[in-house]
């Protein structure tokens, strides 16, 4: 299945620093973690060697959200995607540590991961803290678009969930927009708005760091039909 076009990303790609255990993570333990991408569709029962329920976190950043669900849920497998290699490398020395083996790394552009993954293949989708790009200039490089979230909701089986924040009220806004005109989706908010916090969703670093500079933080949660 070829890949939707993109001519404009949502990311940049930056060095960053990257640590020695990280680096060192990267080189020992991609092998027991990380998916290199090929035009194939990802067999996803293979990758796991199981059928079990599925979480994919699309930008995941240092990886200690997806990290901790991996741990306290062995019933379920879990995908990460994230482009910068100092995140995954963070991320897979918490999962060797922890010995987790229900999660799966990918790094590489979401949008192009995720027309690989089988139509309704997914039990679960995070997207959490996305950049906002809050200059009006660059609106147009944010990653919730109707085609991306078109792509989302195809992945989704009948009833998983597409699960989001931000702590900037006029990218929730633009995400309860683009998300409410997608047919494939339901608003899970009584009142077709935001949700309350779910509890099972750890604060993030860049929640706190959001809520140190007097942000709210907005939550939503679309059903797929």
């Amino acid at each position: 299945m070829a890949a939707m076009q993109r001519a404009i990303r949502s990311f940049v790609t930056r060095a960053g620093r990257i640590t020695p255990a990280q680096e060192r993570a990267l080189s020992e333990h991609w092998p027991d973690y990380g998916l290199t991408l090929s035009d194939a569709a990802l067999a996803l029962e293979a990758v796991f060697a199981r059928a079990a329920p599925r979480t994919l976190e699309i930008g995941f950043g240092n990886g200690e959200y997806l990290a901790a669900r991996a741990r306290s849920e062995p019933e379920r497998d879990f995908l990460g995607i994230e482009v910068h290699r100092p995140g995954v490398g963070h991320l897979l020395l918490a999962a060797a540590r922890a010995g987790v083996r229900n999660l799966r790394v990918i790094c590489h552009d979401a949008v192009e991961v995720l027309p690989l993954i089988p139509a309704g293949s997914l039990d679960e989708v995070l997207l959490l803290f996305p950049d906002p790009w809050p200059k009006k200039r660059h609106h147009k490089r944010r990653i919730v678009q109707p085609p991306f979230v078109e792509l989302v909701a195809q992945r989704l089986c009948a009833g998983g969930r597409f699960r989001l924040a931000t702590d900037w009220q006029p990218y929730a806004d633009h995400m309860l927009a683009v998300l409410s005109g997608c047919a494939l989706l339901r608003n899970c908010a009584g009142d077709g708005g935001f949700i309350d916090r779910p509890l099972d969703r750890s604060v993030t670093r860049f929640e706190r760091r959001g809520t140190r500079l007097g942000h709210t933080v907005r939550d939503l949660a679309f059903e797929r039909l």
